[in-house]
């Protein structure tokens, strides 16, 4: 349902199946991945889980709105989608990366906790915050060189 609304959101606020394509899809392969993390953790989707999946997809989105923003906005100057992309991870990359990695070191101490829903808590979302903000780091700009053309100027 969440991923829904994101989606909904992406085409709103872009107003382009391609960009939301670009963003939602590293989205949704995380977002598989936490499923099967969680069925090898006996992990089930409960009332208190879900919140913590949401929470994963929520800063997931984040990352690729804000590396997506940058991109296409280098793009829009008339960049390649290869200087954009050098220039996206020069300023909006480090970013996202030192973002990540404090959000999982912070939450991945759970793991030592003597609750056991905690210490799985702790290591799903370390796991959504890292998969994540590599899925926006690498696998969105990925998908946009094969979406867009690259010397094309994209537009809306």
């Amino acid at each position: 349902m969440d991923e829904a609304a994101v989606i909904l959101l992406c085409l709103i606020t872009f107003r382009s199946i391609r960009v939301t394509l670009c963003i939602i899809l590293p989205l949704s392969v995380v977002s598989v991945l936490c499923y099967a993390l969680m069925s090898l953790l006996n992990i089930g989707l409960k009332v208190n889980t879900l919140p913590v999946a949401s929470l994963g997809v929520g800063i997931g989105v984040d990352y690729g709105i804000y590396i997506f923003s940058r991109l296409l906005s280098i793009l829009r100057e008339g960049a390649t989608l290869r200087t954009a992309y050098r220039e996206t991870l020069r300023v909006t990359g480090a970013a996202v990366l030192v973002t990540g990695l404090t959000l999982a070191i912070g939450v991945s101490t759970w793991v030592f906790s003597a609750l056991k829903f905690q210490a799985d808590m702790g290591l799903l979302l370390s796991f959504m915050f890292l998969a994540n903000m590599f899925g926006a780091l690498l696998l969105l700009p990925a998908l946009a060189a094969f979406i867009f053309p690259a010397r094309s100027k994209v537009t809306r």
